[in-house]
């Protein structure tokens, strides 16, 4: 990997880990374009580019947290189905879901027809309430629709957003909440994968330079990219998203057969 490459994986992290585009589908597919294998050291740097993109997170929602008891409880609460489904299938995910290619693609393009569908057939039905409003069993529920992205191409922050509008939650209240369950989640998957690399990491002294990159690239557009989404969000729905999926993975295809038929 070179410093061009950290820097566009970090852009790519930063720029899809909290819109609804599945942040894993695009890091995937990004590095397979660019070349680069799967080695031990992208997926030691995979990791540090997601802590850029959690910073950039708890920088601009730390003093929400902490001033709102109700609503960090409501996120932990969410976050422990979504943590022990990723316990429970982490072979599965890093053994299947990370190495099928045609699952994947798939799986992104179905998600961009459902968004579009649901936003085209969604109403909103009463008055919508705050993310700390919704109750405990709905904090479960929204943390089994986050788990439903350990298959790359779903979206953790898309599930999120959809399982939370039909709640009745506003839009940007749940875009903000998914924004605050990824710290946790992140942390956690990031964490388990620290320790299961922890070797490699102490023999990639040499490639800090571009780990530095990686992270600072990530958090800088992570932190301009959450900015405008609870913006964009306030005022449109998701249906573009879907089709910039249909739209990118025609790309995807089309260039996969070119290069490799």
């Amino acid at each position: 990997m070179n410093i061009f490459q950290a820097i566009l994986l970090g852009v790519i992290e930063g720029v899809t880990e909290f819109l609804p585009i599945s942040s894993t589908f695009h890091l995937i597919w990004g590095a397979k374009l660019m070349g680069i294998g799967q080695t031990d050291f992208l997926k030691m740097f995979e990791v540090v580019i997601q802590s850029g993109a959690i910073l950039a997170v708890v920088a601009l929602y730390l003093r929400t947290v902490l001033k709102d008891v109700k609503l960090l409880q409501k996120v932990i609460v969410s976050f422990v189905p979504t943590a022990l489904v990723g316990l429970v299938l982490y072979k599965i995910i890093k053994g299947v879901f990370f190495e099928n290619l045609w699952l994947q693609i798939s799986v992104f393009i179905l998600v961009g027809i459902f968004f579009i569908i649901f936003e085209k057939r969604w109403r909103k039905k009463g008055p919508e309430k705050l993310a700390n409003q919704i109750n405990y069993p709905e904090a479960v529920l929204i943390g089994l629709a986050q788990a439903t992205a350990v298959i790359p191409g779903v979206s953790r922050a898309g599930a999120v957003i959809v399982a939370m509008l039909i709640l009745g939650v506003k839009r940007e209240e749940a875009a903000k909440y998914s924004f605050l369950l990824a710290v946790p989640t992140l942390l956690a998957a990031s964490g388990l994968e620290v320790f299961k690399s922890r070797t490699i990491l102490f023999g990639q002294i040499h490639n800090m330079g571009l780990l530095l990159v990686g992270f600072l690239v990530s958090f800088i557009s992570a932190f301009i990219v959450v900015k405008w989404f609870v913006s964009y969000l306030s005022k449109h729905d998701m249906a573009i998203f879907g089709w910039y999926r249909l739209g990118l993975a025609l790309i995807l295809l089309k260039t996969y057969f070119l290069w490799y038929n």
